[in-house]
């Protein structure tokens, strides 16, 4: 790859500008589009400038709707110097060969969608519901959850990074949520000279709670964390390098040290669908009034029986005194950031996809790809959905063995 610098006037000043060239190109050319996402408060896109550039030097089309990137502070000009096509329609974005999202899109979006494409966005439980698999079964549309897709190593890329954003976030959020501004028990989390810290509780010990712990630590927090899983908690408390109090997720010893935590954090991922509800109605009852729940697990459905889907203008509900705390797409707080990172991991995906020449061959070739797959032409391909729904499900392996 070689470099030609050039100058350019902007604003009566000169920048370079870097041309890159010589890159491979695909086998087969990709039309992509990036729409503008419609969820309340969502201001995360899912391609940025640089990976446009990337993509669009190896032959490939990219649509992007006009004010796409504005509130992760990518300007239509940043795409358009990329090499992206702005459009000023929806309904030619959405109509490409493969569609960007970072929030799953809505049944009036879906109306311009047609067989075959590729819908690549993230796939909230409580949303999915019937009418929503059924248009996206008529229009054939092949859809992939981002939080399902799977590396090599077994792991979910895309959920380990929103989890180290979302791990960091939940404690300053916490922290806010515990003030008498926002009528919580008005206690400092880390405590002063004299006086305890708050107590707060993470359920599940994975990448959510591994960051959430080292921020609420850092601000002198009293932290315990619980976990089915052994290795997890063995896991966190090596990573971390300092002795904390673990436990099971036994019920007995849950709400022990639920009635006297000022912050519960949920922080546990399903593989394949619903979280599982850890903490009841009747556990929540018995919790400290004016303390804060945050239900990081609230995507697929939350774990506290109490849990609720909130948006980010109004983030809470205040259920039996208890802050509950339901905001889906908390990494959306930090949009540039986050947006950054969705897009190192989606653009490898495409390049692959366009190298290959054929979606159904990367797809066959790819078992992590294939886990992120819940509707294939026309069939419901995800058991939890087909069970949670009363829908029809087909096997995938079956149908992508039956294309090829």
């Amino acid at each position: 790859m070689s470099k030609q610098v050039f100058f350019t006037v902007e604003k009566n000043f000169y920048q370079t500008k870097v041309e890159m060239k010589d890159f491979a190109k695909a086998s087969r050319e990709l039309k992509i589009g990036i729409a503008k996402e419609t969820f309340p408060h969502e201001n995360r896109v899912a391609l940025v400038p640089h990976s446009v550039h990337n993509l669009v030097a190896r032959g490939h089309h990219i649509l992007v709707e006009s004010g796409a990137g504005e509130r992760s502070n990518f300007s239509d000009h940043n795409y358009s110097e990329a090499g992206a096509e702005i459009c000023y329609s929806p309904k030619e974005v959405l109509q490409a060969d493969i569609v960007l999202k970072v929030a799953p899109p809505n049944l009036d979006e879906l109306q311009y969608f047609h067989p075959n494409q590729i819908l690549i966005s993230p796939l909230y439980l409580p949303v999915a519901n019937t009418e929503y698999i059924q248009a996206l079964r008529q229009k054939r549309v092949t859809a992939l959850a981002m939080e399902y897709l799977q590396a090599e190593d077994g792991s979910f890329p895309l959920v380990r990074v929103m989890s180290e954003i979302a791990g960091l976030a939940v404690i300053h959020t916490a922290a806010e949520l515990l003030t008498n501004t926002h009528k919580g028990r008005g206690v400092l989390l880390g405590g002063i000279s004299g006086v305890p810290p708050a107590k707060v509780l993470i359920l599940g010990a994975g990448v959510v709670a591994e960051y959430a712990t080292r921020a609420a630590l850092a601000l002198g927090a009293s932290v315990r964390i619980f976990d089915d899983e052994i290795h997890k908690l063995t896991r966190i408390q090596s990573r971390i390098g300092a002795p904390l109090y673990t436990s099971s997720l036994n019920p007995v010893s849950l709400l022990q040290q639920l009635v006297s935590a000022e912050v519960v954090i949920g922080a546990i991922h399903s593989k394949t669908g619903r979280t599982p509800i850890v903490v009841t109605e009747d556990m929540v009852m018995q919790m400290k009034p004016g303390s804060v729940i945050i239900d990081v697990s609230v995507d697929q459905g939350g774990c506290f029986e109490t849990s609720q889907i909130t948006t980010h203008e109004s983030p809470t509900r205040v259920v039996h005194g208890v802050i509950h705390y339901g905001v889906p797409n908390i990494a959306s707080k930090v949009s540039r950031t986050a947006s950054i990172a969705i897009s190192n991991i989606i653009t490898p995906i495409l390049q692959k996809a366009g190298d290959t020449g054929s979606i159904e061959e990367i797809l066959y070739q790819n078992k992590g790809l294939r886990n992120g797959i819940y509707t294939y032409k026309g069939c419901l391909t995800n058991e939890y959905l087909s069970k949670h729904l009363n829908l029809k499900y087909t096997n995938l392996d079956l149908l992508l063995t039956s294309t090829l």
